[in-house]
């Protein structure tokens, strides 16, 4: 990737990949009925799409691992290649910051809702015209871009929008995108028109922060072999 604008900060190499929607209503859960059905899915929606989004990435993956996935300090000790500490560090430090600022998931649309469908399909238009401003005027004044592995991190309007008309002008054509969810959240597969054949191939993968009426967070991986799990197509017909 070749070196962006000078980003607002840098993170750890830390990060977790897109996770279908369609694929966390397969979560096991071992207590009866269904409240404890929905606070499993609570519990899930609150940890991707409020407490990730705000905390460095070894914090978010470590709550994920222990609170959300169940998984022990030691068998996280060894997905994050770290030492049990070390988990139990972050764990413990993503506890308390959640606790400092509570989570208010009201602001956020309700999946499938009107709301969220309109804020979404002004999004993909806007990506799909190439038009930044556009895309910039959805976002929330204190944004973040993110895009895992990558350590460069974008917040607030005119740092995202110089970072956006940059990789704009990289690109040399606007995306085309595929609406899906990840996370709990709305998500698109990204496509590039091939300059060589007439086809658009996957290019990266959105995931979607609302926040009331705006965009909180936009989440951005170039991992391209995610797209099988989402069903997504191979390629697109080429739009011109």
């Amino acid at each position: 990737m070749p070196e962006p604008p000078p980003p607002t900060r840098r993170s750890e190499p830390v990060w977790l990949q897109p996770y279908p929607d369609i694929l966390l209503e397969g979560l096991p859960d071992s207590a009866p009925g269904p409240a404890a059905r929905y606070e499993t899915k609570e519990a899930t929606a609150l940890a991707f799409v409020a407490g990730l989004q705000r905390l460095p990435p070894l914090q978010r993956t470590a709550l994920v691992l222990r609170d959300v996935l169940g998984f022990s300090a030691s068998e996280s000790a060894t997905i994050l290649q770290t030492s049990e500490a070390s988990v139990k560090g972050a764990l413990q430090r993503a506890r308390a910051a959640l606790a400092q600022r509570p989570i208010d998931s009201s602001r956020a649309p309700v999946p499938g809702s009107p709301q969220e469908r309109e804020i979404v399909g002004r999004f993909a238009e806007a990506v799909e015209r190439g038009d930044t401003k556009a895309v910039v005027a959805l976002l929330a004044d204190d944004a973040w871009v993110t895009m895992p592995p990558y350590p460069f991190e974008y917040q607030g309007k005119e740092a995202i929008a110089l970072f956006m008309e940059d990789r704009a002008r990289l690109r040399g054509a606007p995306l085309r995108v595929v609406p899906t969810r990840a996370n709990g959240q709305p998500a698109f597969g990204c496509y590039l028109d091939d300059r060589h054949a007439p086809i658009a191939r996957p290019f990266g993968f959105f995931v979607l922060t609302l926040d009331g009426e705006q965009i909180s967070a936009i989440t951005f991986f170039s991992d391209t072999s995610v797209f099988a799990h989402f069903g997504l197509p191979r390629t697109l017909p080429r739009s011109r």
